[in-house]
Formats: structure tokens, C-alpha cells, sequence
């Protein structure tokens, strides 16, 4: 299976490098079985690219036909496969079960790995999450890469907890908050939160992330929205009515579009007015995402529309 990885260097240059896994999700459902590229990181990849920014992938995959099914998805959107991310033998795949509600449960076959101590270019922000930051060998080398990183650009995470791939709840949270505090940016979700931290309130979680050393800690809530919390503000962000076909990636670009924010913003800004403006650009690509199926993100000027809609009719 032939297929080019695009060159990492890159003019000019990315404004996002995500680091972590691409795979393959079988979803099964009512209506029978299909497959679909996905993967955390790089649905992020995907949301990212759909909003116009520069994206760069950096994950590990097969040279058969369900990564190169990931490289032509990818390059839809414009992102680019970074050099060194065809490194398995056989690419990554997780078994999605979808109920009668549209939630999802996983199963998992994957293995990962991670050549890079340092990127060649670096890029305005790096993302890392979900399997990628636990699973050995990869998951030391995304810390090292991140350590080497940290002063010279923006790093956020999302943790996206498989309980199946992780090892004690102890173990799990250790190596969370280690990757917390090299982060300036930290989304989870509610049911993150309460498997990492459990019988703590969402205020509770939020504050102990904050002293790993995170300047930014965003706890998303589903249908009731998303809590926001820095050094000196905490505060509730309302949801985006809308009409679940399912969830998957509903989280993921969610990310994606907080990610944009961040960036628009042209550094990290902490104060309530740019606080609320980045939790109602990222609820409402999440509930444009729910509202079809798959990991389906909205592009940038689907998103500004619908912006532009809530806006005048608020």
C-alpha cells in the first residue's frame, strides 16, 4: 500500500500539530455494521482542518488500506500526516456500539507508538489526548515531546478516558496530571472528571487540574453545558439545543473549535468576555456535530452561521 506523508516542514508554517492516535472505528448499531476513520487526535485533526487552520498529524499507522482509508480522509480536510507516522503493522481499530439513545461504548485493538523527542517546525499550538497519553511506548515519548515544546508554543489536552486501556485509577490519574501540568489547556468531560476524580464536585476537579500547573481547565456536561475554570473565575457555559442522531466526536470538536478559539485570540486569554465567547463557539460545533451521524465536525463557515443565527435570534 503506497501512500506520501506530507513533508513536516512546511510554508507557512502549522498553526496545530495534534500528536496521538488514528484508527479505524467499526460501528455497530441497529442498522448493521460500517467503517469509519477515527480516533480522538485525529477527529481533532479532522475539526481542525474543516475550520480552516493548518493542522499537522502526527500518529502511528499501518501501510494497509484502512490507514491509507485514514490518509485520503484526513486530506480532505487538508491536514497533514506528519513524516514517521507509518509505523505499525497493521493500523489501529476500535469496535463502536451504539445504543438506542445514540451513546457510544468502545473495544479496542491497538498498539502505539511514537518516534518524535522534537518536532522540525514548531507550530502555534500542539493538542495531545486520549489513548495516546497512556498507552506505552507512545505515551512516554508524547511527554517528552511535550516537555521539549511547552515554553515555545500553546499545549492543550483532553485526557478522553478509555477505562478498558488504562491500568489502576491511581496509576491513570498520575499520569493525567503529569501531562496536565505541561499543558496550558485542559478539556475533559463530566464523565473524564468523575472517573478520575471520583466523589470530587466538577469545582473540585477543576481546581486540582489548575495546580498541576494548567492555566485553563474546561469540564464539558453533555446537554447541560460546560464549566470553565481559571486561577480567579469559574463559571457555567449554557449548551446548544440539539437533536441527538449520536455522539460520536461530539467531544472532539468541541476541542477542535476551542482550540480555534484559543488561537484567534492570538494567546491565551483567561478574562470572563473571551471565557464565554470560546465556550459558546465550542458548544455550538458540538451540538452541530450531534445532529448528524458519525464524527461529521462542522466546517468554519458552517459554524459561523450558526453563530451568527444564535446571535440574532438571542
Amino acid at each position: 500500500m503506497q501512500h506520501t506523508e506530507a513533508a513536516e516542514a512546511t510554508n507557512p508554517p502549522l498553526d496545530v500539530v495534534v500528536v496521538g492516535e488514528a484508527l479505524t472505528d467499526i460501528v455497530t448499531s441497529a442498522a448493521g455494521t460500517s467503517e469509519h476513520p477515527g480516533g480522538s487526535p485525529a477527529n481533532v485533526a479532522y475539526g481542525l482542518g474543516r475550520l480552516g487552520l493548518r493542522t499537522g498529524l502526527l500518529t502511528a499507522l499501518g501501510d494497509d488500506a484502512r490507514g491509507q482509508a485514514l490518509h485520503e480522509h484526513l486530506g480532505r480536510a487538508a491536514v497533514s500526516v506528519l513524516p514517521g507516522s507509518t509505523t505499525l503493522g497493521r493500523t489501529a481499530s476500535a469496535t463502536v456500539t451504539l445504543a438506542g439513545d445514540g451513546s457510544a461504548s468502545y473495544r479496542f485493538d491497538i498498539d502505539w507508538s511514537l518516534e518524535a523527542e522534537r518536532l522540525a517546525q514548531v507550530p502555534r499550538l500542539i493538542h495531545t489526548g486520549s489513548i495516546a497519553t497512556f498507552l506505552e511506548p507512545g505515551a512516554s515519548a508524547v511527554q517528552e515531546l511535550l516537555a521539549n515544546h511547552r515554553d515555545e508554543c500553546l499545549v492543550t489536552y483532553d485526557p478522553n478516558i478509555r477505562p478498558a486501556l488504562l491500568g489502576s485509577q491511581a496509576e491513570a490519574r498520575a499520569t493525567f496530571e503529569d501531562i496536565a501540568g505541561l499543558s496550558h489547556a485542559v478539556k475533559l468531560s463530566d464523565e473524564d472528571a468523575a472517573w478520575l476524580y471520583p466523589g470530587s464536585t466538577l469545582e473540585e476537579t477543576a481546581t486540582r487540574i489548575l495546580g498541576t500547573g494548567a492555566r485553563l481547565v474546561v469540564i464539558t456536561r453533555g446537554g447541560e453545558g460546560s464549566l470553565l475554570a481559571t486561577a480567579t473565575t469559574v463559571f457555567s457555559a449554557p449548551s446548544v439545543a440539539s437533536t441527538v442522531v449520536d455522539t460520536i466526536g461530539a467531544g472532539d470538536s468541541y476541542m477542535a473549535a476551542m482550540i480555534m478559539s484559543l488561537l484567534g485570540a492570538g494567546e491565551l486569554r483567561v478574562d470572563r468576555a473571551s471565557l464565554e465567547s470560546l465556550g459558546r463557539t465550542a458548544s455550538m460545533a458540538a451540538a452541530i456535530t450531534v445532529r448528524r451521524a458519525g464524527a461529521n465536525p462542522p466546517t468554519v463557515a458552517e459554524l459561523r452561521e450558526h453563530l451568527a443565527t444564535e446571535g440574532a435570534n438571542g
